[in-house]
């Protein structure tokens, strides 16, 4: 077993090829879905806001606050120097939302995938991620 030194993750080579391609693919499928529940929610659409008051408990003030901290989350998220930061934040975001579906007994399965594809999509796309956490053979 060998240590991965900091100055080894430092210095790792970008890496090109396939791998970067499908996790760019990959990193975009949960940002484009909190874009569009962003979108969702500052529509202030009245079905959108029964539903989130009614079926989830929210108030109706929260759904502004809620998209700006979506876009938020999925601009850091995308940036490549904070993306690690960006994954962190909507891993925090989206437990959120998978607690609230749980909460009213409703399907959680969205949020829970999306916040798979963010970690999945940054590993592979992020040299530096995959030099902390190999996967082993």
């Amino acid at each position: 077993m060998t240590a991965v030194t900091s100055d080894a993750v430092a210095h790792a080579p970008p890496r090109r090829g396939w791998s970067v391609w499908v996790g760019r693919v990959i990193s975009a499928i949960p940002v484009l879905a909190l874009v569009l529940s962003a979108s969702m929610k500052l529509s202030q659409r009245p079905e959108v806001v029964a539903m989130f008051t009614t079926k989830l408990g929210y108030p109706a003030g929260a759904l502004f606050g809620l998209a700006l901290l979506e876009l938020a989350c999925a601009a850091i998220y995308v940036v490549p120097r904070t993306s690690v930061l960006g994954a962190i934040l909507l891993t925090g975001y989206l437990g959120g939302a998978v607690a609230t579906h749980v909460r009213v007994g409703d399907v959680f399965v969205v949020p829970l995938v999306l916040g798979i594809l963010v970690w999945v999509g940054l590993y592979l796309r992020e040299t530096r991620l995959r030099a902390l956490a190999p996967l082993r053979t």
